[in-house]
């Protein structure tokens, strides 16, 4: 073996831009292409957008202009604008900042002086401008290299600051926004500022009442127990109800920042509820059936707050400030007084709550017996479970570090999953394989998942019984046939997960794969199409004497094809829940009763075999 050699030149000293480029998963979390809401480039828009909000914060500009398209990002504010002299200093040296004067920005999001120069080094063209005070200073970058270094001129502009980026599409391969992220992104940054107004590619987003706004988007009054308890405190605000559904559902925020995968502070709120609950009725209710359809929020302020990541998705700090109580206390001892406060003084929200747990002990008795014994089934199941090809890294790995590329897919039938199973990749790609049409869910109890036999393969092979938390893959990807039967498939499934795991939908943990409709080849190309369009692009392309293929399902693809549709070339559709749809009212129109709006949509979105047949044998 040839002796590696360990000496001065092996040593490398990489200047900020390059470490960035060269690791940018420190820096921003993982890339992606958009699909998920925490891929990069929505974490590029949010670490310019916190600069902005921080000014606000710090009572400087109640307006905020953002304009996104495919390629390019804008953000005005109008706050006091970086000084000039530091405008080139603030978004191209690390380190450089005005966060760490904790007296100009005691409770910010962004403390390290990272967030705007990561941008800047994984964008092909970034520009940032200032306006103070009568004047106006410009700077562009190319990743991360100062391309123009403009003089301070005169300007009429309102006091602010612009940036404008365009990411890179060498680190961000085949990207593209997905407008229902970004909505979801600008109405968080609403409800946590009440009085802002975004202004977000001609839309206003704008919210008077804070964390209630927030719950009164996410549950349907309809369906609510009681009407939605807003409380607020120094540096806290809580607000919460009980529905009829399934799981807990909990909003976390710190300083603005939506810590999607809660952290010390969400922790010490479930328990404070559990406790004052608990108090208030004198009952040693069982935490679970306390909490059980729970919908919550909680936003905490924090002086120098310590995330687990750069992307600040999971709060770790032990304190509120550096000497200040601990989060459990501080939070306990504000949820104890205010919410025991509310309850006394609302007996009739206090009797709805009361109800509502006594009913959900009910459920979880009834229940218990059948639980007991499909678990027992499962767990013999599980040791030779024919329906499940695992992969060898999971989701729940937190210290691996493809964790976040895992995913399973849920075909129908043999010969689709016999296609995946070839052709994925092993230490990542799990496949469950469907029996037929899986049952209609809709309006049914959570027994179901116990008494039909793969409903319950299926949650323990997520691992999803008792939450989230130990969830085994990133992506839920549903993969069946682009026909009617297989939209059919795709919509009970949907149904499935909306009626009893609506938290794994809500997290953007469902996918449906999209797979290509048509191949159109000649001896030189092949072009995979995804749709009509694409078809007669290609064909226009390779020329009138192409060779079309209609792939009528995932069985007729062969495993090599397979190999480049779900891996390097993967397409996939997020199910977003955005913050005005009902799960109840999405429900009803797809699996209630039949309705004519229903069959006028499907009419409308879905495409028979018979009409692609005879426009193929027309081409």
């Amino acid at each position: 073996m040839a002796e590696f050699q360990y000496d001065e030149d092996s040593i490398k000293s990489l200047d900020w831009r390059e470490h960035i480029r060269m690791r940018p998963g420190m820096y921003i979390g993982k890339l992606g292409d958009g699909s998920s809401p925490d891929d990069g480039i929505y974490v590029l828009v949010k670490e310019v957008i916190d600069n902005s909000i921080d000014e606000h914060m710090m009572g400087f500009g109640k307006t905020i202009e953002i304009k996104i398209t495919d390629q390019r990002v804008e953000v005005r504010d109008y706050g006091r604008g970086i000084p000039l002299g530091k405008v080139v200093d603030c978004v191209s040296k690390i380190n450089t900042g005005g966060k760490y004067d904790t007296g100009a920005f005691q409770k910010s999001v962004g403390l390290n002086g990272v967030g705007t120069k990561a941008v800047n080094a994984l964008s092909n063209y970034f520009k940032v401008q200032a306006f103070r005070e009568g004047q106006t200073k410009v700077a562009e970058f190319q990743r991360g290299v100062l391309t123009n270094d403009a003089q301070v001129t005169s300007s009429s502009g309102r006091n602010g600051t612009l940036i404008a980026f365009e990411p890179d599409e060498t680190v961000f391969k085949n990207y593209h926004f997905i407008p229902g992220f970004l909505e979801e992104q600008m109405w968080n940054y609403a409800f946590l500022n009440s009085g802002l107004t975004i202004n977000f590619n001609g839309d206003k987003f704008h919210s008077a009442n804070g964390l209630a706004d927030l719950l009164d988007r996410k549950s349907d009054e309809e369906t609510n127990r009681y009407p939605i308890i807003h409380l607020k405190g120094e540096d806290i605000e809580m607000a919460m109800t009980h529905a009829n559904q399934y799981g807990e559902e909990y909003y976390s925020f710190v300083n603005g920042q939506n810590t999607t995968q809660g952290g010390t502070h969400l922790t010490a709120f479930k328990e404070a509820i559990v406790k004052t609950i608990r108090d208030f009725y004198g009952k040693n209710y069982d935490p679970s059936d306390i909490r059980q359809a729970i919908v919550a929020a909680v936003a905490v302020r924090v002086q120098e707050p310590v995330f687990e990541s750069q992307t600040k998705t999971k709060l770790g700090s032990q304190n509120v400030a550096p000497d200040g109580p601990t989060m459990r206390t501080f939070i306990n001892d504000f949820v104890k007084k205010a919410l025991d406060d509310f309850l006394h003084r609302n007996p009739k929200t206090a009797e709805a709550i009361q109800k509502r747990i006594m009913q959900s002990e009910r459920e979880r008795k009834d229940m218990a017996g059948i639980k007991k014994l499909a678990n027992e089934r499962a767990k013999k199941a599980n040791l030779h479970n024919k329906k499940l090809r695992d992969c060898r890294v999971h989701y729940d790995d937190n210290k691996h570090d493809r964790k976040d590329d895992t995913m399973i897919f849920i075909t129908e039938g043999d010969s689709a999953s016999g296609s995946i199973t070839k052709s994925r990749d092993v230490q990542t790609q799990a496949v469950f394989s469907l029996r037929g049409k899986p049952l209609n869910c809709y309006g049914k109890t959570k027994k179901l998942v116990y008494e039909n036999e793969e409903f319950n393969l299926l949650q323990h092979a997520l691992n999803i019984e008792e939450g989230l938390e130990g969830l085994r893959y990133r992506k839920v990807i549903i993969a069946t046939d682009a026909d009617v039967d297989g939209m059919h498939i795709r919509l009970l499934l949907m149904t499935f997960f909306l009626q009893f795991f609506p938290d794994l939908v809500r997290d953007g943990h469902l996918y449906i794969l999209d797979t290509p409709l048509f191949r159109v080849r000649n001896k030189k190309e092949t072009i995979y199409c995804y749709s009509d369009e694409e078809r007669r692009r290609a064909i226009e392309k390779i020329g009138k004497a192409a060779e079309i293929t209609r792939f009528k399902g995932l069985g007729e693809i062969s495993p090599e094809e397979f190999g480049e549709f779900i891996n390097e070339n993967i397409k996939l559709d997020p199910i977003i829940l955005n913050n005005q749809t009902k799960i109840k009212d999405l429900l009803t129109f797809y699996m209630g009763t039949n309705t004519m709006e229903r069959q006028q949509f499907i009419i409308d979105k879905l495409r028979v075999e018979k009409d692609l047949e005879e426009e193929l044998a027309e081409a």
